[in-house]
């Protein structure tokens, strides 16, 4: 029976995160829950004196239960009371009457290749002419050309306009941008040109982030001056400060294909090696110092937060830094026993100060991963004792070498096995996630994590020791002549090398693996969130049973596979009947797509195919959900097995005429009848009724024209490769004639289904 009282934030932090939860999905609309919250703690307090007076079992269940409650709904108070959208003077309550507004940059900036993007804090609004408080995060980008330099943390701006909502997926199955905005306490977007905008003055909102992020600058100019190969330079910056921003695609699609992305990131990893082999040089050092154990947790304290400012006080950072922490005091305390309440400690403490953490992938990675590492881990390893098997092959009359040879290959396969186990424990609680967020699971992880992770954490310490040697070396140089510098750079050089090296080597053995396994990532893999519940339901069961061998853990997870597989072939059933055309949103494109259950056929009107960029960020999430199994791609409907036709068009061969009419294409599709224009209609065209009319290339078609050819039913579509200005004026003109117009552009993807019966 498991004591919950050693145990007691493994009760109170599911119970936080549920009422976290509940109100995300459900607590729109929720009056204030704070009153509750008070009522309810008041009780609980009072049940709980009860209840130690009573001493009876049953006192002690009903106060644990009221308290769970209150626990839950102090969750749900916390995330209403964090949703700043609620606030009276939040952007919301503007809306399009703003004429400009004043911000501050409050984030660093993300680097892309054609953009600048970072976040807003707006500060204060001008409506009607009047300056008016206001609240409310931007999500901004800048084109990144000469004459526009890189935002900066704690720059104020003056914009002009007005910043829009942030738009819903445009795209079926499409990530949701704009909700991972919100749960950033982000509602809005701008794309600001280079003259809607000036600086200021430079006012951060957090001195010491400021000078945290000139700090991870500082640092990185250290790397960018000794590693001169770009890839390393950019692996090296990301591994030890955490700045991606020079990680090219072919780099990011390596590191995901084989399950190493995690290397990238500077977070648990990371903190945990500085911790590791800062503790272990105090225990060889002072380990026999009287209080070690307390002062050694004060330097390991101090240690850890000073990486974290050196780093840039980043999220990723701060989680696993505030994790560490919480252990460490757990350790100096006595209480490293209680690992899990520990990390249950921590969890809370997150999520008291920003509830919208467990809505964050890598907090639920790093904190899933280290209690499956805890958990798991010793038990995978006592499968096998390798240490054990290749020292009881020794014997007395063998020569020293022999033995020697037996105990050292015992000890090292033994480490091998120990990191195997390792990265199957992290594999074991991350697996759901991995498949809900990734769509993808690669085999080949083992291999890639057994070479990959041991030389990126040497890199990790040889990276770190260039930064301390490089300072320690500047602060010698100036005390010492100008011509002692190149001298005293020979060290620092050296390092450098060995620390490119390093980075090169498991840069070349991720893209080994990523090249020749490929073919062991199994991809476009859709789960649902009931179904990654049901994954983790049958994890847990199964560790249960391993745990304590009893037959009704076994039961219970026939019963969630069985409840898993039924909500595969539910989901299976309803998409095989399923017809639909879609017009996709992408900018400045023209793509549709013809679905038939699993089977999809695109087709790019334009002579130019989409891009990889564009196929996986816009048609690949839909895909994927219906879990398609036959695609295909046309360009310009060449090989397309839709029936298309093109309209006769007499007045393309008339000499005198100088704006030539385009083609009108005819697709018939199970019934349904689309027509495609990209120009303008010769006056000669035919009446053709069709059922949806997609205008393209900013098509010069008038009302009646419209009216006179394709119907006065019609649904004309506004596609991608329309000009915001086109639409404007057409849609009113059509709109005023009483047709059905739909732009891609603002209202996403228009999709409908065939008439029944159609063939």
């Amino acid at each position: 029976m498991i004591a919950w009282a050693t145990f007691p934030f493994v009760r109170y932090t599911p119970a936080l995160i549920l009422g976290i939860v509940g109100y995300l999905y459900l607590g729109t609309g929720w009056p204030e829950l704070w009153p509750v919250a008070v009522v309810l703690a008041g009780l609980s307090m009072g049940l709980i004196f009860w209840a130690v007076r009573q001493r009876t079992p049953a006192a002690a269940d009903a106060a644990g239960v009221l308290s769970l409650l209150t626990i839950v709904v102090l969750g749900a108070t916390l995330t209403q009371r964090a949703t700043e959208s609620r606030r009276a003077d939040h952007l919301y309550r503007f809306g399009d009457t703003i004429e400009c507004y004043q911000a501050v940059v409050d984030e660093a900036t993300v680097v892309r290749a054609a953009t600048y993007a970072t976040t807003l804090k707006v500060q204060a609004v001008r409506v009607a002419g009047r300056w008016r408080r206001a609240t409310g995060g931007v999500r901004v980008s800048l084109p990144r050309v000469a004459g526009i330099a890189q935002p900066q943390y704690g720059e104020v701006w003056l914009i002009r306009g007005h910043p829009d909502p942030s738009k819903p997926p445009l795209n079926p199955g499409e990530f949701d941008y704009a909700r991972y905005l919100e749960y950033r306490q982000v509602y809005h977007q701008q794309y600001i040109h280079p003259d809607q905008y000036r600086t200021l003055r430079l006012a951060p909102p957090n001195i010491l982030v400021a000078v945290s992020m000139r700090a991870a600058t500082q640092l990185d100019g250290v790397f960018r001056h000794y590693i001169k190969a770009k890839r390393e330079y950019a692996i090296a910056s990301a591994l030890v400060l955490g700045i991606k921003d020079d990680v090219d695609l072919a780099t990011k699609q390596a590191y995901t294909a084989t399950g190493t992305t995690h290397i990238m990131a500077v977070s648990g990893l990371q903190v945990g090696l500085l911790f590791a082999a800062m503790s272990w040089v105090l225990r060889k050092l002072f380990g026999r110092v009287r209080g070690f154990l307390l002062w050694s947790s004060l330097v390991g304290l101090a240690v850890i937060w000073s990486y974290a400012f050196l780093t840039g006080l980043s999220a990723s950072v701060l989680r696993a830094t505030v994790m560490f922490t919480v252990i460490i005091i757990g350790r100096a305390l006595g209480r490293q026993d209680s690992i899990f309440n520990t990390l249950g400690v921590a969890a809370f403490g997150l999520l008291m100060w920003n509830p919208f953490l467990v809505a964050d992938v890598g907090f639920q990675l790093s904190f899933l991963a280290v209690l499956s590492i805890v958990y798991v881990q010793p038990r995978i390893a006592r499968w096998v004792d390798v240490e054990a098997y290749f020292y009881a092959r020794r014997r007395p009359w063998q020569p020293k070498s022999v033995q020697w040879a037996w105990r050292g290959s015992g000890w090292f396969l033994d480490k091998v096995w120990q990191a195997v186990a390792l990265s199957l424990a992290a594999q074991v609680a991350t697996f759901g996630l991995g498949l809900y967020y990734f769509h993808q699971f690669p085999f080949s992880f083992l291999l890639s994590n057994l070479v990959a992770v041991p030389i990126s954490s040497g890199a990790v310490y040889v990276g770190l020791a260039l930064l301390a040697v490089k300072g320690i070396m500047a602060t010698i140089s100036l005390l010492l002549p100008a011509g002692a510098a190149w001298w005293l750079d020979l060290l620092p050089r050296g390092i450098a090398q060995l620390f490119e090296w390093m980075v090169w080597a498991f840069n070349e053995y991720i893209f080994l693996i990523s090249r020749y396994f490929s073919g062991w990532v199994v991809r476009d893999i859709h789960v649902s969130a009931l179904q990654t519940v049901l994954l983790f339901g049958l994890i847990g069961a199964g560790l249960a049973w391993l745990n304590t061998r009893r037959l009704g853990w076994l039961r219970g997870m026939a019963l969630l596979l069985l409840c898993y597989g039924g909500s595969r072939v539910v989901e299976a059933r309803a998409v095989a009947p399923t017809e639909e055309f879609i017009v996709y949103s992408i900018p400045r494109r023209s793509a549709v797509g013809f679905w038939q259950g699993a089977a999809a056929e695109f087709v790019t009107p334009d002579s130019l195919p989409l891009t990889e960029t564009e196929r996986t960020y816009r048609l690949l999430p839909g895909i994927i959900r219906r879990a398609a199994r036959r695609t295909a791609y046309r360009v310009g409907w060449r090989g397309c097995t839709i029936p298309v036709q093109r309209l006769a068009d007499p007045d393309s061969a008339n000499p005198t005429l100088y704006f030539k009419p385009g083609p009108v294409v005819l697709a018939r599709w199970r019934g349904l009848r689309v027509a495609f224009v990209s120009n303008r209609i010769s006056s000669a065209t035919q009446p053709a009724p069709v059922d949806v009319l997609v205008l393209r290339r900013n098509a010069r078609l008038k009302p009646e024209t419209v009216a006179a050819v394709f119907g006065p039913q019609v649904q004309v579509v506004f596609d991608s490769s329309c000009k915001i200005w086109y639409v404007a004026r057409q849609d009113s003109l059509l709109r005023a004639q009483g047709f059905r117009t739909w732009d891609v552009t603002a209202r996403g993807a228009f999709s409908c289904a065939p008439p029944l019966g159609g063939r």
